[in-house]
């Protein structure tokens, strides 16, 4: 495998030790529950009964040593860039031209959320499609986030990821050109490669629009009706939902202590996000099994990252993005909106800020697209992607 100034990629086997699930078992059995308004359900937060239920199936049912057998049915490397040891699944197309394409995690996902995608996508032609249409992909793990190493100084914010993760796909893994997809803050990141790298990329795939603020000073088109509308929901939005993200963008280190130290109160951070923000329809568990949601929360746990990950919204929000007057990002781009997705703006808004060459309402699915619906996102990426493969 390519080797690019030292930065050796090394293959990866996820591994917790006995003594951490001993550990997690113990603080589970032990947990001092908080009292609750009865008949109150979600309204003040994540409810007391639902939690009680998925953490004695974490306690008592919960096998992490199947889902980490599963998750090492992947193909897990690490390699240093810019000093820190990143973690990613790289799975090689079953193609006749394989386009190698990084997608990029958001918050509180990781990604796990990328393993139900990457099959489709590395393999089409056994999953309906075209096996011209296949790609090599890459899925790391974010800096600070599950088994890659956090920063150990200020401003690891999704402009620092992208030159990252073109060193990453460049450098230490070799492709010359690559294409990329994400959500969420991997949507960020995913745009600044779009922005600042397009001379490598073949183009860029979104699932949300995250970065960068549009221009709308003087010169700019008036804000449409529906781009108003767009922008007072995402105020009403961040009115009644977005107390995780002043938090997190505020004071990250203050709720680290709380959500590192205790397993149910990471559980219940982190599943509300996942109920709030799917096409779930208020059961969370129609989106997601029980397994599903503590994976996540469990790799959370054991890499004890979750102070890492939400420090990423302080620097996000301590290194804003704002397009200049007449930019865009210059690669083509395509944007798949998912309708509970946190904000669905229109076209135009998305036409302030990209170079759009597709745009698509999807039919059902949320926040977490790999995730709830694999099927759609890949059929979407394979299309946006096919008439670049020869640009």
């Amino acid at each position: 495998m390519p080797v690019s100034d030292g930065n050796e990629v090394r293959p990866f086997t996820i591994d917790v030790a006995d003594d951490v699930l001993a550990d997690l078992r113990q603080r589970l059995a032990d947990t001092r529950w908080p009292d609750e308004i009865p008949n109150t359900q979600w309204d003040y937060g994540t409810n007391l009964a639902y939690l009680e239920e998925l953490v004695e199936y974490w306690r008592t049912g919960f096998d992490w040593r199947a889902q980490e057998t599963k998750l090492n049915n992947f193909s897990h490397f690490k390699s240093q860039v810019d000093g820190l040891d990143i973690h990613f699944i790289h799975e090689r197309g079953k193609g006749p031209d394989p386009m190698p394409l990084i997608i990029t995690h958001g918050w509180p996902s990781c990604f796990f959320e990328m393993t139900k995608i990457i099959p489709l996508l590395t393999d089409p032609a056994s999953h309906g499609g075209d096996a011209a249409d296949s790609f090599d992909v890459v899925a790391p793990s974010l800096p600070g986030f599950g088994f890659s190493d956090a920063a150990r100084d200020r401003g690891m914010e999704v402009q620092r990821v992208a030159g990252m993760w073109n060193k990453l796909m460049t450098q230490n893994l070799g492709y010359p050109r690559f294409a990329a997809q994400g959500g969420d803050i991997g949507s960020g990141v995913t745009a600044r490669l779009g922005f600042a790298h397009s001379d490598t990329l073949y183009g860029i795939h979104q699932t949300s629009i995250t970065r960068p603020t549009p221009y709308l000073g003087e010169g700019s088109k008036p804000i449409t009706e529906a781009e108003q509308a767009h922008i007072d929901q995402r105020a009403k939005w961040f009115q009644d939902e977005g107390g995780y993200n002043h938090i997190q963008g505020t004071k990250p280190q203050t709720l680290a202590y709380g959500l590192n130290d205790s397993p149910v109160g990471l559980a219940a951070w982190i599943v509300e996000k996942y109920r709030m923000w799917s096409d779930c329809g208020g059961d969370v568990e129609k989106r997601f099994t029980k397994d599903e949601l503590l994976t996540i929360v469990t790799i959370y746990w054991v890499t004890q990252t979750i102070s890492s990950s939400t420090r990423m919204y302080y620097e996000n929000q301590h290194n804003l993005w704002v397009m200049e007057k007449d930019q865009k990002v210059p690669a083509p781009a395509g944007m798949a909106l998912f309708p509970q997705e946190i904000a669905v703006p229109p076209r135009e808004w998305g036409e302030r800020s990209y170079d759009i060459r597709q745009w698509n309402y999807m039919p059902r699915g949320g926040h977490f697209a790999a995730l709830e619906e694999p099927q759609l996102l890949a059929e979407e990426v394979r299309e946006f992607f096919r008439p670049l493969r020869e640009g």
